[in-house]
């Protein structure tokens, strides 16, 4: 008798479906952005590729907390994941903001030519720290906008700049540069123009309006400071908790998902920019001099950074070698 329960004990266990693994990652994206669009379409991808087995839900708007309080909670096993900016993410993996030194791509086409090869080094980087980098999506090139028009080392005087909490490589420039930045998360900054404790800001076009920061900002220099990136992250405990399978699905998703932010990025940045002419945005060009001298202190920048092997020598390596390949004929 107590064989037979036993087998029937058993079969109903084998006969019960597992509980889904839910995911649960945060991101500062605003609900309703192009970015929540492209990851709750990923996300339906999962549910319906693992016939519910695993669940991803998204937090966006920053309900969860910065970016810093999002890898804390992941730590704690409260969160599974994040979309997370390259700064805050350099505090677990110094690599992570490469694609961010300064004026390092000139265009797209160098973007795309060193992501094909030196984006599985950064999912190695990553994986060899304990996250699994699910996507990693160009947010655009990031542009000086504020509230006066910007040409020449003296309008630069007295400018109250805005750089990313833990963005040791934007603060370490406009310091050289002879600006004082105050860094913030990114939380803060809407209100913070609205206040006047900042009053300019280093963003994209797209960018600025998803935030709606656009309605503080009058001028925008058209000089490309430096690539965004955000990269997509799961614990690796977490994801380890999946079978192969669905980790296969989840994978393809998220990548799928970043391809497609990469392309609208593109579109929306320059349709940005057009609603912001429209609304009275001043694009001005800084004198060759004070360009030139910006570009110089990029490279110093990333020489020092070098020297200090705060990025590492085998990734800037990398990214050097993708982009001379780039330009062979």
């Amino acid at each position: 008798m107590n064989r037979w329960l036993s087998m029937l004990l058993l079969c109903l266990a084998l006969a019960t479906p597992a509980a889904a693994q839910t995911l649960k990652i945060a991101t500062l994206a605003p609900d309703g952005s192009a970015w929540m669009r492209e990851l709750r379409a990923a996300s339906a991808e999962v549910k319906q590729g693992t016939a519910g087995r695993v669940d991803v839900k998204f937090y966006p708007g920053g309900v969860m907390g910065n970016d810093a309080v999002v890898l804390r909670k992941m730590r704690l096993g409260q969160l599974q994941g994040g979309v997370l900016t390259a700064s805050e993410l350099s505090l677990v993996y110094p690599d992570a903001p490469v694609y961010s030194l300064p004026f390092l791509f000139e265009d797209w086409a160098q973007v795309d030519q060193v992501r094909r090869e030196v984006d599985p080094l950064l999912a190695k980087g990553f994986e060899e720290r304990g996250l699994r980098m699910l996507g990693v999506s160009g947010v655009g090139f990031a542009y000086l906008m504020g509230n006066k028009p910007l040409r020449s080392q003296a309008d630069m005087t007295g400018i109250k700049l805005w750089v990313p909490q833990n963005d040791t490589i934007a603060i370490r420039t406009f310091k050289l540069g002879g600006v004082s930045p105050i860094p913030l998360p990114l939380g803060d900054v809407f209100t913070s123009l609205q206040t006047g404790m900042v009053d300019t800001v280093a963003n994209t076009p797209s960018g600025a309006i998803a935030l709606q920061w656009h309605g503080k900002l009058k001028a925008m220099v058209d000089l490309p400071l430096t690539f965004v990136v955000g990269y997509l992250v799961v614990d690796d405990k977490a994801w380890k908790r999946l079978s192969p399978a669905d980790q296969a699905v989840l994978a393809k998703a998220f990548a799928d998902a970043a391809r497609r932010m990469d392309a609208n990025v593109r579109r929306d940045d320059v349709a940005a920019l057009a609603a912001m002419k429209k609304q009275g945005l001043v694009v001005t060009t800084l004198d060759a001099a004070e360009a030139a001298r910006w570009r110089a202190l990029g490279t110093q920048v990333t020489a020092q950074l070098e020297a200090e092997k705060a990025i590492s020598p085998g990734m800037l390596a990398a990214v050097r070698q993708a982009l001379a390949n780039g330009k062979t004929p």
